[in-house]
């Protein structure tokens, strides 16, 4: 099994899939789902569905969210190591999905913007094969110290290491120094945009002298792993979009589970579209949903 250590945020997602544009100031139907979510326990849910033995470091409230996340997370094969904030909530994300399966999100971090260093109990990492760290926590400045922090001990303790940047928008001056010497890094199109200028999967041979890989993901247009060898590139999956919300964590567990599982980079690339075509077919981020 794949010891495969988590870094990121944990919480409950409110999804509303609602038709039509949302009417200002009055009622719009919609169909809600409450279930676990968090960028990080996402990837770390699918991790457990591809194969690996993942572990969970998050912050959660002294709440009945955080202990339902953690139940709900224990259940699908997520070993979670949760600190506990005694003052502040548990993440929450509205998410209002439209009829095409595209996603709005309105996030409240919660406890997890008070992730910090000593969060990561040392020994979690023993044993282990690799640590993945949710951008979330870099990109918000009051967690972003403990970035860097968890990288540096994951590596001192001989683990590869890989960071998923999660938003474009969020992206910060001095983002790629905070992820330097990580071994994958693991954008989507609008993130590599913002990181390199381009859309393009060859524009991320840029970023080599800064992380060791990196893996892009387009949506429909498939995924690309881009190192010193070249471009390996594979097509998405034909499926139906129901609800994108999570896709990019489900794929990013996935290719984990493969890579740090001996895959070569293109079967790695094949279980991450697989997971993410998964995702993406049922409403919810993680594989108990679907």
């Amino acid at each position: 099994m794949n010891g495969i250590v988590v870094v990121g945020d944990a919480g409950l997602d409110v999804v509303a899939r609602h038709s039509g544009p949302i009417v200002h100031g009055d009622d719009s139907r919609a169909s809600v789902t409450i279930a676990p979510g968090g960028a990080g326990a996402n990837t770390a849910a699918w991790l457990a569905a591809c194969g690996a033995s993942p572990t969970l470091v998050a912050r959660v409230g002294d709440d009945f969210a955080g202990r339902q996340v953690a139940s709900e997370l224990t259940s699908t094969g997520v070993r979670c190591a949760f600190a506990v904030d005694r003052e502040n909530a548990t993440c929450c994300v509205v998410v209002l999905v439209d009829e095409t399966g595209q996603r709005s999100m309105l996030p409240d971090r919660g406890a997890n913007a008070r992730f910090s260093p000593e969060d990561l109990d040392a020994g979690l990492l023993v044993g282990a094969r690799h640590l993945h760290l949710s951008g979330y926590v870099l990109l918000d400045a009051t967690s972003r110290a403990a970035g860097p922090a968890v990288l540096r001990a994951a590596r001192a303790a001989g683990l590869t290491t890989s960071v998923d940047p999660q938003s474009a928008a969020l992206i910060y001056d001095g983002f790629l120094d905070d992820v330097r010497g990580v071994d994958l890094l693991l954008p989507n199109t609008e993130e590599l945009v913002a990181l390199t200028g381009s859309p393009e999967p060859a524009s991320a041979s840029a970023l080599l002298d800064v992380v060791g890989a990196v893996a892009v993901t387009a949506g429909a247009g498939g995924a690309s792993w881009v190192d010193r060898d070249g471009v390996v590139s594979v097509p998405a999956l034909p499926v139906d979009c129901v609800d994108s919300t999570g896709a990019g964590d489900a794929f990013d567990g996935g290719l984990l589970a493969a890579w740090v599982g001996g895959a070569s980079r293109e079967d790695a690339l094949l279980g991450g579209v697989e997971a993410a075509a998964r995702a993406v077919s049922a409403v919810g981020a993680q594989p108990s949903m679907t």
